[in-house]
């Protein structure tokens, strides 16, 4: 042992040896066995375990990737714990039960909550809801995509938007049919009320939904006929259109019946068997009398008519205290007659009768398909309405000019996409449309019947049609269709005194839907609606009477007879042709720009209608185009 070292120093000391083994190796610096002399194999016996680790890490197996051993992983880590234990765990300790949606059905629920996230009143404007923000910018981009080019664009887009719908809502027809209680549905809607007739509410909203349907007033009619060619049959048109449209219409009220017919026996089964359980309940508490209950009722395979029975014995029986045990009568007409208003219709309760569909989410992307299609045919067709007679007036840039367009409506839009949006729909769609539209159809059917003149009219149509239209439309544009529409706008604008404007409020608290009236700054928005919708009519008619703006009716007078003229000319042969233009009869010779003649009505004989033009086709009927001399 070393001289120096510590045993040894205590080896020569007189002191006493006090300290453990364990304290003496603690003293001790580290040996390293491997360098020791005493170590003579340690470098080989090294080598040969590194070796021998090598080997048996060649041969064990690996993952052939990444995504394997994640899978295995994932497989190790969720089990059947995941899918009872953990939501047991949460149904026990807690867990996402919304009073609001509790207090109403989940259709409703989602609509007024997850999708609109709607305020309580018209007043609480909450903000842009950014979901429907972007799907305004999507729709608004769509319409501009299919308009930048004109008809050119948007007409092809017109055979997918306008087609789609008709065969989604015949694969309605044809399932819905085939629903339990469709029948009920469908005897429903052909059942009359004929108390609703003598009321004139009904009769002001059936004028109203013509408006809406056809289209009148908004100017897509005009737009899509003005780019007709002059001698188009728009007799035809018109009532080809308007038979399609009332096709339509009954097709999908058809669709709808039966839908909510199906519906409404979902519903009366559910409120049987709700009321079915206090009855049983009543039972066993001794609060009715098992005498009450007729012998053949079957509660385990309870009918409504058996239901119905019994509600009429124990009703009749506890006629003193039948409030108090809260049973309902579950009749069918009643579900039937619950009406939705307003987008809730299409929204709220179609969509709640679709959930109960075989395959639900089919048919819940194909509906919804279809009102997308729906709408961008009404976007695509009111801005028309406002594009074309703009680009065809001042000759602005059309790509530029419908870009534009559809930026401001997008701006404008905006108000409807706010949280409150909803109110402010039911404003415009009640109260901003309906009497403005009025208001536009009448001004347009007296400028025409009897400013410009119903016999320079029907005299144009001839010569445009070839033959001359019933008598029967030269009455009802002179004096039916003024007199109706004025007792319509009468009739709208007494509605509007006698029961205040309001709308249908969701509130959040209740869950419940409440009617309230709009506040003072609402209604200023809404006669500004009326009177902004109403006055571009007097603003223009006064610019073209001071000869403000040009009318543009001496360029469509000759625009339009020398594109007759020029059709003629090219179906004649050329002896005819030589004829046609060298007549020997002055009379016969048609002058390219003819003198301005008064109009002597569709009776009178003036040398040009002697002409042998058919159809008096340069006769004064287009010359009179510049010249709308009223016949009072």
């Amino acid at each position: 042992m070393p001289k120096n070292s510590k045993v040894t120093q205590r080896e020569h000391s007189s002191e006493h040896v006090t300290e453990s083994v364990a304290d003496l190796l603690a003293h001790e610096e580290p040996v390293d066995y491997k360098r020791s002399v005493l170590n003579v194999t340690g470098e080989t016996w090294d080598k040969q375990k590194d070796a021998e680790d090598e080997l048996e890490a060649e041969n064990r197996p690996a993952w052939n990737s990444k995504l394997q051993y994640i899978l295995a992983q994932i497989g190790y880590s969720v089990g059947l714990g995941n899918v009872w234990r953990f939501p047991y765990l949460c149904q026990k300790n807690g867990g996402v039960v919304e009073t609001e949606c509790e207090r109403s059905s989940a259709t409703t629920y989602f609509w007024y909550r997850e999708t609109l996230d709607i305020s309580n009143s018209i007043s609480e404007s909450g903000g842009l809801n950014w979901k429907m923000t972007l799907c305004l910018l999507v729709a608004w981009s769509l319409v501009g995509l299919a308009m930048i080019k004109g008809i050119q664009s948007s007409g092809k887009v017109m055979y997918f938007s306008s087609l789609f719908p008709y065969v989604v809502l015949v694969c309605f027809l044809v399932r819905g049919l085939l629903l339990r209680g469709a029948v009920d549905g469908i005897m429903h809607m052909f059942t009359p009320k004929l108390d609703k007739m003598l009321d004139p509410q009904v009769w002001r909203e059936a004028a109203t939904q013509v408006f809406f349907a056809l289209g009148l007033g908004f100017g897509g009619v005009i737009a899509f006929s003005s780019y007709n060619k002059q001698d188009n049959n728009c007799h035809f048109d018109a009532t080809l259109v308007s038979f399609i449209n009332f096709f339509t219409s009954v097709l999908a009220t058809l669709v709808v019946f039966a839908v909510l017919g199906f519906k409404a026996n979902i519903m009366n089964e559910k409120c049987v068997v709700e009321n079915a359980e206090k009855i049983l309940g009543y039972l066993n508490t001794n609060v009715l009398s098992h005498d009450l209950i007729p012998p053949h009722v079957n509660f385990s395979h309870l009918t409504a008519k058996d239901y119905n029975e019994m509600y009429r014995v124990i009703m009749t029986v506890k006629e003193g205290h039948f409030k108090e045990l809260g049973l309902d009568a579950c009749l069918l007409e009643d579900e039937l007659n619950k009406s939705v208003q307003g987008t809730g219709l299409a929204f709220i309760a179609f969509t709640e009768a679709m959930t109960h569909f075989p395959a639900s989410p089919f048919w819940s992307v194909m509906f919804f398909l279809m009102l997308i299609n729906l709408g961008l045919g009404s976007m695509i067709g009111t801005m028309s309405g406002i594009t074309t007679p703009i680009i065809d007036t001042f000759k602005v840039r059309k790509e530029v000019f419908t870009v534009g367009c559809c930026i401001f409506a997008f701006l404008v839009g905006l108000i409807f996409v706010q949280r409150s949006g909803n109110y402010f729909v039911t404003m415009f769609d009640d109260y901003s449309a309906t009497l403005p539209l009025t208001v536009v159809v009448i001004l347009e059917n007296i400028a025409v019947a009897w400013i410009y003149g119903t016999k320079k009219f029907m005299q144009e149509l001839t010569e445009m049609l070839g033959f001359r239209p019933y008598q029967f439309y030269y009455y009802t544009w002179k004096y039916v269709s003024p007199i109706c529409m004025a007792v319509l706008m009468t009739a709208s604008i007494i509605q509007l005194g006698v029961s205040p404007p309001g709308y249908s409020a969701w509130i959040r608290e209740e869950a419940a839907e409440k009617f309230l009236f709009y506040p003072t700054w609402a209604m200023a928005i809404l006669i500004s609606l009326i009177i902004l919708a109403s006055l571009p009519l007097p603003l223009v008619f006064i610019l073209r009477q001071f000869h403000l703006v040009s009318d543009g009716s001496n360029a469509l007078s000759v625009t339009y007879k020398k594109g007759r003229m020029m059709k003629d000319i090219s179906n004649l042969e050329d002896n005819d042709e030589t004829r046609f233009i060298l007549s020997k009869v002055p009379s016969e010779t048609p002058s390219p720009m003819p003198t301005h003649r008064s109009y002597l009505g569709p009776g009178s004989n003036s040398p040009m209608e002697m002409s042998n033009a058919p159809n008096g086709r340069y006769g004064s009927g287009y010359l009179l185009a510049s010249t709308p001399e009223s016949e009072l």
